[in-house]
């Protein structure tokens, strides 16, 4: 693109720092400036539309453009534009969407704290816990286990637990009170001819003996996403939670379900607790509960946590954590009006049933000499692309080959995310099995050019 002095992509380059962006070569491309968006499509500012088939950042469940959506947040800021919830404040949309999300949540679930990311939920976990430990007299048990492969956010809490090197590389992360265990990926990590079930007891062993060798009286809590979303849309083996969550038990060691991408259908069932058998102790949501119209997330602790935590604040004189948004009246007005819109037009159910025609129709590249492997349930899903199937040898360098895809499914209006050199969807859950068609055939065009690309050697740009 030939970037114009003054234009709103030279301004960008001049005074905005991208999130997830290598500063230095956004200073040389430029960003693509989206303008607007209607149901599952964008557009940019040269008029090029795009299937936003990753529904902005895995969020976007009732589309671009929902005008009940719009219309909840301007009734409500005519009304109350903005109020806190500290020291005894409240308001009517924060009430009941706490309550909303204690009746759709998993049993056990019974109070909500918001935040305004789930960066900030997830370091709200933290101190959720450690507070509650030391309420019960337990100093020591302060230690999370997350896995490897997993992302929770980034700030340094959050990041800590995020078990993605690229968040950590630079940041001085993680914090010593993480342990990192295996990453749940059948594909990658279980040993010749392990089944998923022997991968899941092997997994489960591995997470019993990190807890003994730290000391049980340390480990606190356990986190995971049901289905893994940045780290590649890793879904667990068979028999994988199940046992996780014996050995948690066992231990007294808390279960936290993230579940800021996975929850309000993307699986296919409201929560993928629910589609996973998980009985959390806590559970994190986010995007999807306002489609990410507005900033919002939750945490939802058991009765168990909360006594702990109230009993403390008495003890201390306040619970002295919280956030100037923290329950947004806006925000949570969009968000009750968005759980009002995937209830009425029945949007799991959407996910479920579309979902298995995306899982169909992308194993039909299973036999493409690229595509290492293809994974997903529901609206959410990735392929794998390898430089030797037989071996599942990675492209040299990693990476290389996922930013090559990106870019060019640009050019066939399709946005993705690339993964290393996983394709990740995770489409609006009011797509189509039609809409799912044009996904898949804007895939396939992009992955003759990239084919193509591999095979002459991937030159560089300009190379001929």
């Amino acid at each position: 693109m030939n970037i114009l002095p003054n234009s709103l992509h030279a301004r960008d380059i001049a005074y905005q720092i991208h999130p997830y962006t290598n500063a230095r070569r956004h200073e040389r491309i430029g960003p693509i400036v989206i303008e607007r968006g209607s149901g599952i499509h964008v557009y940019d500012d040269q008029g090029h539309e795009y299937i936003e088939a990753l529904a902005g950042l895995w969020s976007v469940a009732v589309g671009f453009g929902e005008s009940r959506l719009v219309e909840a947040a301007a009734r409500q800021m005519a009304k109350l534009p903005y109020y806190h919830t500290f020291s005894h404040k409240s308001h009517e949309p924060s009430i009941e969407l706490a309550e909303k999300l204690v009746n759709l949540s998993p049993a056990g679930l019974d109070h909500v704290f918001f935040t305004n990311s789930g960066s900030e939920a997830n370091d709200t976990v933290v101190k959720f816990v450690w507070y509650y430990n030391n309420a019960l007299g337990r100093e020591r048990k302060k230690k999370f286990i997350a896995r490897n492969g997993g992302y929770h956010g980034i700030t340094v809490a959050s990041g800590s637990l995020t078990g993605l090197q690229v968040n950590q590389r630079g940041f001085d992360l993680p914090l010593p009170f993480v342990r990192h265990v295996t990453c749940p990926h059948h594909y990658r990590f279980a040993e010749a001819g392990e089944s998923e079930e022997a991968f899941a007891d092997r997994l489960a062993a591995e997470l019993e003996t990190t807890i003994l060798a730290e000391g049980p009286d340390t480990v606190a809590a356990f986190i995971g996403e049901p289905v893994i979303g940045a780290g590649g849309v890793l879904v667990p083996p068979r028999t994988y939670w199940e046992k996780m969550q014996a050995v948690c038990r066992r231990y007294d060691v808390l279960v936290v379900a993230d579940e800021v991408i996975n929850g309000f259908g993307r699986v296919g069932t409201l929560f993928a607790s629910d589609y996973f058998g998980i009985s959390p102790d806590i559970l994190v949501v986010s995007k999807q509960i306002t489609s990410s119209y507005q900033p919002l997330a939750a945490v939802l602790v058991s009765d168990a946590i909360y006594q702990g935590v109230a009993d403390q604040s008495e003890r201390l004189g306040t619970f002295g954590h919280g956030f100037t948004g923290s329950g947004h009246p806006v925000a949570t007005a969009v968000g009750l009006e968005n759980l009002a819109i995937i209830e009425e037009r029945n949007l799991v159910e959407n996910a479920a049933k579309v979902g298995e025609h995306l899982q169909a129709r992308l194993r039909e590249f299973v036999d493409h000499p690229l595509v290492g492997e293809v994974r997903g349930v529901g609206l959410i899903a990735a392929i794998e692309l390898v430089a030797d199937k037989a071996s599942k040898a990675r492209f040299d360098p990693v990476g290389k080959v996922g930013q090559y895809f990106f870019a060019k499914a640009h050019e066939h209006g399709l946005i993705i995310r690339a993964i290393q050199d996983s394709i990740a969807f995770c489409p609006p859950l009011i797509i189509t099995e039609a809409q799912i068609d044009e996904v898949v055939a804007r895939f396939a065009r992009t992955l003759e050019d990239v084919t193509a690309w591999v095979e002459a050697g991937m030159p560089e740009e300009g190379q001929v």
